[in-house]
C-alpha cells in the first residue's frame, strides 16, 4: 500500500468531462471561519485537482482546521482510491475513511471479469483499520452508465448495501438522475441502521421519502448554484438533526468559485449559504451538523 501523503491515485481531468473551455484554476481564498467546528463527510483527497496541481493531507488539513472544519471523511471508491483511504485514515487521527467500488466502476470491473475480486479486496479493506467508518460511495448512476452497464451496478448496489450491514459501518450513497430505483433497492435489502445520501440532489418530496427511511442528508455546493431551488426547497424542509456538508472535493466548488479547485476549507461558504436558506443561526447550524456527523458515522474521532 503506497504512503497517502505519497502523490494522488488520479487527476480530475481523468474523472470528468471537460467542455474545452478555459476556465480559472486558482486556489480560492480561504473564507471566514466558521463560530462552531464542522465536518467535511465526504471529500476525495487522492485525486488531484489538475496536473501539477495537489493538496497533500496534512496541507488539506491544516487548510480546513483553520477555517473550523478540522475532521474530513476520505471517501474511496476505486481499488486504489480505497487502499489509499485506508492508509490515510491508519495515518491522520482527523481523517476517517469510507470504502467502496463507485458506481460507475463496478459495470467496467464486471467487463472486465474482475468484480468479484474486487468485492473481495473491498471487504478487507472495509474491515482493515478502525478509522474505516462507511462503506460507499455506492449507489446508482444513470447519467454515466447506459442500460448495458446498470444490472452491474445495481448488483454492487445490493452487495455493499450487504457488507455495511454485515460490518455495522455506515452506508454512503451515490445517486445521480436514479431516485426511485435507489429507494426501490434500498427497500428490497433493507436499509442499514446508518445510512448517508451523499450530494443529496433531489426535491423535498425526494427528501421527504429518504428521511422517512432514515437518511441523514448531505448537501454539497450544489446548493448554492443558481438553478438549485428545488435542492434548497428539500434543505429547508429537513429536519436539523438530519443535516450533513460536504465538499465531494475537488468537485462541485461553491458559488462564487464554481469551476475553480475545491477543497474542504471552502465549506464554510456552504454551511453559510445552508444557514440563510434555513433562516438558522450559524453557530446552531454548525453544532448541530457536527453532532450530527458523528452519529451519521458511528461516534466521534
Amino acid at each position: 500500500m503506497s504512503g497517502a501523503d505519497s502523490g494522488p491515485t488520479r487527476s480530475r481531468a481523468a474523472t470528468e468531462e471537460r467542455s474545452g473551455a478555459r476556465r480559472d484554476r486558482e486556489r480560492p481564498p480561504a473564507p471566514e471561519p466558521l463560530p462552531h467546528p464542522v465536518v467535511d463527510n465526504h471529500c476525495h483527497l487522492d485525486i488531484a485537482d489538475s496536473e501539477g496541481e495537489w493538496f497533500s493531507t496534512e496541507q488539506a488539513l491544516a487548510a480546513s482546521a483553520a477555517v473550523g472544519v478540522p475532521r474530513i471523511v476520505q471517501i474511496g471508491c476505486d481499488l486504489p482510491g480505497a487502499r489509499w483511504a485506508v492508509e490515510a485514515a491508519a495515518t491522520h487521527d482527523l481523517l476517517v475513511a469510507g470504502v467502496a467500488l463507485h458506481p460507475n466502476e463496478a459495470p467496467r470491473l464486471a467487463a472486465a471479469g474482475q468484480l468479484e475480486a474486487a468485492y473481495a479486496e473491498i471487504e478487507a479493506l472495509a474491515g482493515a483499520h478502525a478509522g474505516v467508518r462507511a462503506v460507499g460511495e455506492t449507489g446508482l448512476d444513470h447519467f454515466r452508465t447506459g442500460d448495458e452497464g446498470r444490472a452491474a451496478q445495481e448488483e454492487s448496489f445490493r452487495w455493499h448495501i450487504d457488507l455495511a450491514k454485515r460490518l455495522d459501518k455506515t452506508l454512503v450513497i451515490h445517486d445521480r438522475d436514479a431516485h426511485e430505483d435507489v429507494l426501490r433497492v434500498l427497500d428490497s435489502e433493507g436499509a442499514p441502521e446508518r445510512w448517508v445520501m451523499h450530494c443529496f440532489s433531489g426535491d423535498a418530496l425526494f427528501a421527504r421519502a429518504c428521511l422517512d427511511r432514515g437518511a441523514h442528508l448531505s448537501f454539497a455546493g450544489t446548493v448554492t448554484f443558481k438553478n438549485a431551488d428545488p435542492l434548497r426547497e428539500a434543505l429547508a424542509m429537513t429536519p436539523q438533526d438530519r443535516i450533513l456538508v460536504e465538499t465531494d472535493a475537488p468537485y462541485l466548488t461553491p458559488t462564487p468559485y464554481r469551476g475553480r479547485p475545491n477543497a474542504s476549507y471552502l465549506v464554510p461558504l456552504t454551511v453559510r449559504a445552508m444557514a440563510q436558506v434555513r433562516g438558522a443561526d450559524l453557530g446552531e447550524l454548525c453544532a448541530a451538523i457536527d453532532v450530527n456527523t458523528d452519529t451519521a458515522f458511528g461516534g466521534r474521532w
